[in-house]
């Protein structure tokens, strides 16, 4: 297991409430200090923070700025915001993570009111296989196979799980032409999932460890495990899901914290993300994706990309829909099957 996967172990066993110092000495990290931004983010983006953390505290805004983070499932996160850990950016997986800060007065209820609504980074749901592809995956439908072990996150706690299974949902539907076929299909890719670890990062390190045959995980994410020298491939479906990460600094935050998250939307920001494998939210960003597939073609057009908006009427309606605790159809599938953790 190589020093990255281990370290996004460790970090995410951790509990969410406990901050990793970047580039500084002991801060608090409170609002009252204009030059120290904590920044609470879900659990995959701890390597990519890093450069562009490191490349805004050479700008004029970032000199003498001063970092705490903290990383982990997406939902986890936004609770122990909720509960109390100090955030000037939250930068989750998805928007029902934002919405519940939005909820408890701890985000505006404009943040998605900008020129990428409120969107930082971008990825598609991809297979992550071992190397060469021995079973030969190409297709969802290959996912459902008997004997077929795959792993995903669970949606009680990652947001990455959340939209798998909806990327999964879709390719269903769309193959059956009904959301019973949907189910039916979710159903049987469930029956084949051995594990679901909390978050997204555990996920990747359970694969790594020589834990089932396919992981469904980000791109970006399966990108840096190759760039990390892994052992793995991984393939996008002809069909898949667009993955769109929110992100915003809270009511409380510190001034810097808006400074850092303009630069984040920058050219230079957004290349420094593309770098680390996520796709841009910008146009005009070009360069070398260490890990890709294709060199050439770092991010190359999916066949057919799903939309939450327009596939499932946006997350307000999709996350009761199929993740409500307790009449979720996601949620209601997962709990009439016996899945490890």
């Amino acid at each position: 297991m190589t020093k990255r996967i281990r370290l996004a172990t460790i970090i995410v066993a951790a509990t969410s409430i406990s901050a990793v110092l970047i580039g500084c000495a002991a801060s608090s990290g409170s609002s009252s200090d204009k030059n120290s931004i904590s920044v609470v983010g879900f659990s995959v983006l701890k390597t990519a923070n890093e450069p562009v953390i490191s490349a805004f505290q050479k700008t004029d805004a970032g000199k003498d700025v001063k970092f705490t983070t903290s990383y982990g499932a997406s939902g986890d996160q936004a609770r122990a915001v909720i509960g109390g850990l100090h955030a000037d950016e939250v930068h989750l997986s998805l928007e029902p993570d934002m919405t519940k800060l939005v909820d408890a007065n701890l985000v505006d209820k404009s943040w998605n009111q900008t020129p990428t609504q409120g969107i930082l980074t971008d990825s598609v749901v991809v297979f992550l296989v071992r190397k060469g592809n021995p079973l030969h995956i190409t297709s969802w439908d290959d996912l459902v196979k008997p004997g077929v072990k795959v792993i995903t996150p669970n949606p009680a706690s990652s947001g990455s799980a959340k939209w798998n299974i909806l990327a999964a949902w879709a390719h269903g539907r769309a193959e059956s032409g009904s959301d019973a076929g949907a189910a039916t299909f979710v159903t049987k890719l469930l029956h084949n999932t051995i594990a679901m670890p909390g978050s997204g990062a555990d996920a990747l390190a359970s694969f790594v460890a020589g834990n089932g045959d396919v992981l469904l995980a980000y791109e970006n994410d399966s990108i840096e495990a190759r760039a990390a020298g892994e052992a793995v491939d991984y393939l996008i479906p002809n069909d898949t899901l667009l993955i769109q990460n929110p992100a915003a600094v809270t009511e409380d935050a510190s001034p810097a914290a808006q400074d850092f998250l303009d630069f984040q939307l920058s050219k230079e920001g957004q290349t420094l993300y593309a770098k680390a494998g996520f796709r841009p939210v910008i146009d005009g960003i070009q360069t070398e994706v260490p890990g890709v597939e294709n060199p050439s073609d770092p991010f190359p057009k999916v066949k057919h990309l799903y939309t939450l908006d327009q596939d499932f009427g946006g997350w307000a309606k999709a996350d009761p829909e199929f993740f409500d605790e307790n009449s979720g159809t996601i949620t209601k599938i997962i709990s009439g099957l016996n899945i490890g953790s």
